[in-house]
């Protein structure tokens, strides 16, 4: 069975943000008894605007943990600055770049000068493409491999080249070990292979403490406010949820906000369309918004002016999954926002039991309908599913706990069998 990274898991409160004054104290106290671990992150670009989750990941880690980001491309470097990042560059990145295709060692000479320079004993791949190029410089280097596996790469890359199943046996092989959002994403990664005794569950985390804690209430003949906030990717379902929103409107009154864009990719701009042909069918005219891509802050901003999120992620046609779950979700639960998705992957793993009533089947637009319905009808269990929702994200799921497990983790490897 997948093993959870809950490693001398610290005390939490039950008051909203408890936790990560509790987390950070402990982590703390932790790094004064023990020497610093070095440890590079490897991933291929640092660092897109939708992955600020990778960036919390990272720098949230004890302080008894230093890290340095080794990444092929540098994208949005003012935005994520508190981390220290090499960009590989020059000769190196043109022979890796050409080698790619065999598996070679093109990185090599840059790898180890960066490992040598900051004395790093771990090299942490993220994401899987990545760490099938990263196994042979982690041997080459004597490194002690930690891969962490995030959604398309389980799904979709092994779905459109079966090669990868093959690349990902010579990961498990030689990796220590491998990281998975969540139950379901472990189950995914033991079907490609991985030896179960090398998979843990690690939640990815949220800053709790940095997100205002507010349970939603609606006001006498106030429309129901309902939020979608994502990339214009398939698997995210937007037009799901507009048509869900739209058959909901005819029963109560109801305003809908979609903040998110299409990205670079050919598969973005097709569903930007599809997005664009639900709206157009679904009679809500005026009572839709449409805000573009926002930043992280201004994303909290505006949710708070709202209800309901909504989330109804979905396989794509192409094979590609959240893999784990959006950590949206678990933004907007900890600011006491109700939240409706689907039993996708591992969104089940974020809400829990006790908020598992407000789950839909894949595709299926009137469950989604009836969620929303049953929610506008009864504001007052509002407060009482904000403080489920919070409480959840406390307990698992605050970025400082998550930082300490991690770094638990980590020596915990260091420490038993290469």
């Amino acid at each position: 069975m997948p093993q959870r990274t809950d490693f001398a898991r610290p005390a939490r409160s039950l008051q909203p943000g408890g936790s990560a004054d509790t987390g950070r104290a402990v982590a703390r106290s932790a790094s004064k008894a023990v020497e610093t671990l070095r440890v590079l992150h490897s991933c291929r670009d640092w660092l897109p605007l939708t992955e600020t989750w990778l960036f919390d990941e990272i720098r949230y880690l004890p302080e008894d943990v230093s890290s340095q980001v080794v990444c092929e491309r540098l994208r949005n470097r003012a935005v994520f600055q508190a981390v220290p990042v090499t960009q590989l560059g020059g000769p190196a990145l043109l022979a890796q770049k050409a080698l790619r295709g065999l598996g070679l060692l093109g990185h090599l000479p840059a790898y180890g000068r960066v490992a040598r320079d900051t004395q790093a004993r771990i090299l942490h791949s993220h994401f899987g493409d990545a760490a099938w190029r990263d196994s042979k410089l982690a041997a080459a280097l004597d490194l002690l491999h930690v891969v962490t596996f995030y959604g398309l790469d389980v799904n979709l890359l092994p779905t459109q080249d079966p090669a990868w199943i093959e690349r990902y046996g010579e990961v498990f092989g030689s990796a220590a070990a491998v990281l998975c959002e969540g139950p379901h994403m472990a189950r995914r990664v033991t079907g490609l292979g991985c030896p179960p005794q090398k998979v843990h569950v690690h939640h990815l985390g949220v800053e709790v403490r940095g997100i205002p804690f507010s349970p939603r209430t609606l006001d006498a003949g106030a429309p129901l406010r309902v939020l979608v906030a994502a990339s214009f990717l398939e698997k995210k379902g937007i037009p799901d949820a507009i048509r869900a929103v739209s058959r909901a409107a005819r029963q109560v009154p109801i305003e809908l906000t979609i903040a998110g864009d299409a990205i670079r990719s050919a598969r973005s701009q097709a569903e930007k369309g599809r997005i664009e042909a639900a709206l157009a069918g679904s009679g809500l005219g005026s009572r839709v918004r449409l805000l573009g891509l926002l930043p992280r802050g201004r994303l909290r901003e505006e949710a708070r002016s709202h209800h309901i999120f909504l989330a109804p992620s979905v396989t794509a046609s192409d094979g590609d999954t959240e893999g784990g779950a959006p950590v949206t979700i678990l933004e907007m639960m900890a600011s006491g926002m109700p939240v409706v998705a689907t039993t996708h992957c591992d969104i089940p793993e974020l809400l829990g039991a006790d908020l598992a009533g407000l789950l839909a089947p894949e595709h299926d637009i009137d469950a989604l309908a009836r969620s929303l319905l049953q929610l506008a009808r009864a504001p007052e269990r509002w407060p009482e599913l904000g403080c489920a929702a919070r409480a959840r994200v406390e307990a698992d799921f605050d970025v400082v706990t998550q930082g300490y497990r991690l770094g638990a983790l980590y020596r915990d490897l260091l420490e038993g069998p290469r």
